[in-house]
């Protein structure tokens, strides 16, 4: 069974607050959201790299890092709604990192071809895949292309480690909606993936 890490269940009122705060302006607030979010930063970046390949050249810590910049930019600080859709927001944001990172290595090898691991198997919770990042990356593009709302489930659970009823809350669905999207996403996927 998939455990969640970032059990949303255990809401932090300071980290709303401080995430109001940061969108007004607050330098400080962006200091105080950083030591309140790290743990849970920290828990997805390490779910990532456990699905890199070993040798990885990217580090959990350079990846929250690199991510944080990307997430406290002046243009971005003023959208999250509450600490869920930032949560989201930073695993989709690492995810990114991740995607860009495989790419410029595969342009790096000779004639750009990238050997592709196989996916293992697309597991109910996804939690012990051996996933090759980019051909998710392009399964869930395809899938956004077709079901945008299964693509952002797949990425809050896959990525951001929610559980089906935080993600629920953070797409604004039912409990039931999420669960029957989510066992479609998965099958979906599988599909795209075994191919």
């Amino acid at each position: 069974m998939f455990v969640q890490s970032t059990n949303m269940a255990r809401r932090n009122s300071d980290l709303d607050q401080t995430l109001k705060a940061a969108a007004e302006g607050d330098v400080l607030a962006n200091e105080r959201l950083f030591a309140l979010v790290y743990d849970q930063l920290h828990e997805i970046a390490k779910r990532y790299m456990q699905r890199e390949r070993a040798g990885h050249t990217l580090q959990p810590t350079a990846l929250i890092h690199e991510a944080w910049l990307k997430l406290m930019t002046p243009a971005t600080t003023s959208r999250y709604q509450n600490q869920e859709h930032f949560i989201a927001t930073a695993a989709v944001v690492m995810r990114q990192i991740l995607v860009n990172h495989a790419k410029a290595k595969r342009t790096q090898k000779r004639g750009g071809d990238a050997s592709r691991r196989p996916f293992l198997e697309l597991a109910d919770e996804f939690e012990t895949a051996a996933v090759d990042l980019l051909a998710l990356d392009e399964a869930l593009a395809r899938l956004s292309e077709l079901d945008p709302q299964q693509a952002k489930l797949v990425e809050l659970r896959f990525f951001g480690g929610l559980s089906v009823a935080d993600a629920a809350r953070a797409l604004g669905i039912s409990s039931r909606t999420a669960n029957y999207e989510w066992a479609h996403a998965r099958a979906w996927l599988r599909s795209q993936l075994e191919e």
